[in-house]
């Protein structure tokens, strides 16, 4: 009997590892989102992702998020590495690709980025990235504030979304621009 048992009991952990791996499309996107009110300067208030070592603490180089600028219909993020002895400025385009709150951009060596805007007041926001680069998908959501505030609304819908998306928290690092921007 208990041989009987194994096969399926295989298949149920199958069928649920599956289901928490969500598609592109199962995330949500603000209702109404506009761009330009989401330019300017954001502070990283929470970090998840599906992939603990793109963030881990252990990296001698640390990722920040500065801020959101418009260019047209695209957003460009701001973004500064830093690590033993380097600072450097990163700038990432991406493109509107559907409905407003959806963007798509590239990077270095093949890769493709999914950027949505899940929900905002544009005081905080919720914030989901796909990467996709060779076969691999790595999802990454940040809670992301004008100001350092915890506000628990807030904080209980982005937690609600680590939860449903099966998550691991990570570590966040703010910078206040001490290395020169990308050009």
């Amino acid at each position: 009997m208990a041989l009987q048992r194994g096969p399926l009991l295989l298949l149920t952990l199958s069928l649920g590892l599956a289901s928490a791996q969500k598609t592109l499309e199962e995330v949500p996107v603000q209702p109404g989102f506009d761009a330009q009110k989401v330019e300017g300067r954001w502070l990283t208030i929470q970090l998840a992702t599906s992939d603990t070592l793109l963030v881990s603490p252990e990296d001698p180089l640390r990722l920040a998020l500065h801020s959101i600028r418009t260019w047209n219909r695209d957003l460009e993020f701001v973004l500064f590495w830093t690590g033993k002895g380097v600072c450097k400025g990163l700038n990432v385009t991406v493109h509107p690709t559907g409905p407003h709150g959806q963007y798509q951009g590239f990077f270095e060596g093949g890769g493709r980025m999914f950027v949505r805007f899940v929900s905002t007041d544009y005081s905080s926001l919720i914030l989901y990235v796909r990467f996709e680069d060779g076969g691999e998908v790595t999802s990454l959501w940040a809670l992301l504030a004008r100001r350092v505030l915890r506000d628990p609304k807030w904080l209980g819908r982005y937690q609600g979304y680590v939860r449903e998306f099966q998550l691991q928290e990570a570590p966040v690092f703010n910078l206040d621009a001490r290395c020169s921007p990308p050009a």
